[in-house]
């Protein structure tokens, strides 16, 4: 029988290994510091986490933790991005290696001013 999906992110976390759950809840501290008016979500059946729009999405695999900070987020941070395997909109973290908080906790501000930015020229 499937698992059911996971409709809060702890029920996303439990799904994982011990120590992979010690790093997604690393990266979910790191994103609720960075974005403390951003409300928890889960969206295409990951952890996500939203204010106006989705700022960021993050979700566990096999070798890496996948962050998704949208293409602006990689865009703007492409220069520090260094030897992690990185896409248009995605960037992985590989399991063996510590988490960059800082990076994340920076992106995923930029993320949060972005969208406030684009809410206040919409009005």
């Amino acid at each position: 029988m499937e698992q059911p999906k996971p409709t809060t992110i702890e029920e996303y976390i439990a799904h994982f290994p011990l120590e992979t759950q010690k790093l997604l809840k690393q990266i979910r501290q790191a994103i609720q510091k960075a974005a403390p008016n951003a409300k928890e979500a889960i969206s295409y059946s990951m952890p996500a986490f939203k204010q106006n729009k989705v700022l960021v999405y993050f979700a566990a695999y096999n070798k890496h933790i996948g962050f998704y900070p949208t293409d602006s987020g990689i865009k703007t941070f492409e220069t520090e991005l260094g030897d992690y395997k990185w896409s248009k909109g995605a960037i992985q973290f590989p399991l063996d290696q510590p988490l960059p908080l800082d990076l994340i906790t920076r992106i995923t501000q930029f993320r949060a001013e972005e969208d406030l930015l684009k809410v206040k020229q919409k009005k």
